[in-house]
């Protein structure tokens, strides 16, 4: 099997200004990369030059993280949520990015899931790229809307819109629905997944150490229908480890 992995810069390369984090994925072997919000607070035309002179298509891009993880789901916070989407919008376009991360935020509002259910639709009019959502555990983000894939999947049912998917992290999964039921949580809901990401259980590690098998588990997904790529989104255990070496450890390089 062929695999391709996505750096994520919230997570890798971090020791390195954001823009020198482009090249440094380049250099370590990456595919592909995905970012967090950092490229808002960055020259677009700077970093669309980057990408294109490395020659790395971007995966997706989420909405601001300033004030913490999101706000779609804050009803006191529409106004901003919608200026958030806005932007990460618009900066998809000028990326090229293939998809838009709605992130949730923190709350327990009785109005929350009707207030994401709405951003969530001004999402899928404001860009024709894919809107992502993730359940994020609660192990890895207390107090985080959107925590478990049952839940990521009743919003995709009242939305209602092709173009909404499931980011599906290896990490929450396994950490809500246990490691051994990664692969079959994801061959039944394949359809409704847009991008999967990984890191180890249960510490969010370099994705050859921890509980359960890495290979196999991207063997299983691979096998199940997935044909894209992997955006590695973990806390590397050195700097060396914001590379590939893992990917060949496992086998996948």
């Amino acid at each position: 099997m062929t695999y391709r992995f996505s750096a994520n810069t919230g997570f890798l390369f971090k020791h390195l200004p954001f823009a020198e984090r482009i090249a440094a994925a380049t250099i370590a072997g990456y595919d592909a990369i995905e970012f967090h919000d950092e490229a808002q607070r960055e020259n677009p035309r700077h970093i669309a030059d980057l990408l294109a002179e490395h020659k790395l298509p971007l995966c997706a891009l989420n909405t601001s993280m300033v004030d913490g993880p999101g706000r779609a789901a804050i009803p006191a916070e529409v106004d901003q949520a919608r200026r958030d989407i806005d932007a990460a919008a618009a900066l998809a376009e000028r990326l090229n990015a293939g998809a838009v991360h709605v992130l949730a935020g923190r709350t327990e509002d009785p109005d929350a899931a009707a207030t994401y259910v709405a951003n969530l639709r001004y999402a899928l009019q404001a860009t024709d790229r894919t809107v992502l959502i993730e359940p994020l555990s609660s192990q890895g983000m207390p107090g985080y809307f959107l925590s478990r894939i049952d839940q990521a999947m009743r919003f995709l049912g009242e939305v209602g819109h092709p173009r909404l998917k499931i980011m599906f992290d290896v990490f929450h999964i396994g950490m809500t629905e246990g490691v051994d039921q990664v692969v079959p949580v994801f061959d039944a809901l394949q359809a409704h997944i847009g991008h999967v990401q990984i890191a180890s259980l249960p510490d969010r590690a370099d994705p050859d150490t921890g509980e359960g098998d890495m290979a196999s588990i991207l063997s299983g997904i691979q096998a199940a229908g997935y044909g894209g790529i992997f955006g590695c989104e973990y806390h590397p255990s050195s700097a060396a480890e914001n590379g590939m070496a893992w990917a060949g450890r496992l086998g996948l390089r």
